[in-house]
């Protein structure tokens, strides 16, 4: 049984860094990818970064692109995503979620019914 558990949420101050994790459990290969979502109240879920555990490709959304990074960690089924110089509208609650059907692409937008596996999210909120 896969599972995803998220952790590293919290209140920050505009301008400041997090770094989220998110721990995969139960796939049995590489051959997964993870993408980070996030969905600010009213707001749709939406992704904004991936990557492949194969080989490494990821994918940045235009808003966090050159702010955020995606990286998997040692052991590998850690992945991290670093957010620095974070806005009030980086406010939401995030998620990370694993799909084995679904590569990340470093061009496309990771959509939330490409991922199969979801875990519970934490909370990330920016004070101006």
């Amino acid at each position: 049984e896969v599972q995803l558990v998220e952790s590293g949420g919290g209140l920050v101050q505009a301008g400041g860094s997090l770094r989220l994790s998110c721990a995969a459990s139960g796939f049995t290969s590489d051959d997964y990818s993870i993408a980070w979502f996030r969905q600010a109240p009213g707001k749709d879920r939406e992704g904004f970064s991936c990557i492949s555990l194969s080989d490494s490709t990821t994918y940045y959304a235009p808003d966090v692109k050159g702010r955020f990074t995606v990286s998997s960690g040692n052991p590998k089924n850690m992945v991290y995503l670093q957010m620095n110089s974070l806005k009030p509208e980086d406010t939401a609650h995030y998620f990370c979620a694993g799909s084995r059907r679904t590569p990340c692409s470093t061009n496309l937008r990771p959509l939330v019914y490409e991922y199969d596996y979801w875990g519970q999210g934490t909370q990330v909120t920016l004070s101006s």
